[in-house]
């Protein structure tokens, strides 16, 4: 039997001393795909801050990818994220280098120090999600979708055991929001496991998978009608 990737056992969230979910429970393992939703301050990005170390965890009991996220020190919050990939509405790439510098920056921030590796997995990265031919590119060379699957790229670097995209199409217009949406089904079918915010309700009707829903502080699941 396979440890679970994520395990949150009767959890509330804080934020500045205010509650913002309670009572969270949730078992992912390797290979699932599960969508957090919920309106805009509902609590979805509290949720991924948590998990990734950057809200902390002051009850209930939780584990990501074999830390515990109660007792999470501040110096191994590095080490967690290096485990996790992050995928964020905003891309956050560097704009000042091309797409390969920006990944390789990420590579040498967490240790790599072999250049033909380094640059080796720049390129699986990209063929995955089928940027291969534009790591010469800055980011601004590129459209919104584009960007975003070199997001979701430098997530795959460090071959992370849970990927948490927090509203990874939240700044893209329909068509490329399902394009990238493909790009992360794909990887839900290589194996990968996959967390992802989002309140874009139609992506959830085209590719149904478990639904959690942030609401009036509650998390609970949301089981989706067969059409």
């Amino acid at each position: 039997m396979s440890t679970p990737i994520l395990q949150l056992k009767d959890v509330s969230i804080f934020q500045g001393g205010s509650l913002v979910l309670s009572n969270i429970n949730l078992e992912m393992n390797k290979g699932d795909f599960v969508y957090l939703i919920g309106k805009t301050g509902s609590g979805k990005s509290s949720f991924m801050k948590t998990l990734y170390g950057d809200l902390p965890l002051t009850e209930g009991e939780g584990s990501i990818v074999d830390f515990d996220l109660k007792t999470l020190k501040e110096k191994e919050i590095p080490f967690l994220r290096r485990k996790l990939g992050v995928v964020f509405q905003d891309f956050k790439l560097l704009p000042d280098r091309n797409i390969n510098d920006n990944l390789l920056f990420v590579l040498k921030a967490t240790g790599w120090k072999d250049k033909t590796k380094m640059t080796t997995r720049v390129e699986e990265v990209l063929t995955k999600v089928d940027m291969k031919t534009k790591g010469f590119k800055f980011p601004h060379e590129i459209s919104g979708g584009e960007q975003q699957r070199v997001a979701i790229a430098r997530a795959l670097l460090n071959h992370p055991e849970l990927i948490l995209a927090d509203e990874p199409t939240g700044n893209l217009d329909p068509q490329t929001s399902i394009e990238v949406m493909e790009v992360l089904q794909e990887l839900s079918k290589n194996g990968n496991t996959i967390l992802m915010a989002t309140h874009d309700y139609a992506l959830l009707l085209k590719y149904p998978r478990k639904t959690l829903k942030c609401d009036e502080n509650q998390v609970y699941e949301v089981v989706q009608r067969k059409s």
